[in-house]
């Protein structure tokens, strides 16, 4: 179950849609990534520092992410 938040902090400001506890898979994070950033329009990045795959999507983009993943049979939270 992937986990959405919206982060400000350290941003300068800048509002980014986080989406955490996606598995650590480089090829599967980086289609993802390139999947949700076509559908919402903006930039975004993934990263595997942490123990799980994180997924970093600029602006509020919640509804429209969740929409996509549930596309992609991923389920979702918050």
């Amino acid at each position: 179950v992937a986990v959405l938040r919206i982060e400000k902090a350290g941003r300068s400001g800048k509002t980014v849609t986080v989406i955490d506890m996606l598995p650590k898979n480089e090829l599967f994070l980086k289609n993802l990534t390139t999947v949700l950033k076509k559908k919402c329009g903006s930039g975004g990045t993934y990263l595997m520092e942490r123990k799980e795959g994180v997924i970093e999507i600029q602006g509020d983009k919640r509804e429209l992410i969740r929409t996509a993943l549930q596309k992609e049979n991923i389920r979702s939270k918050g």
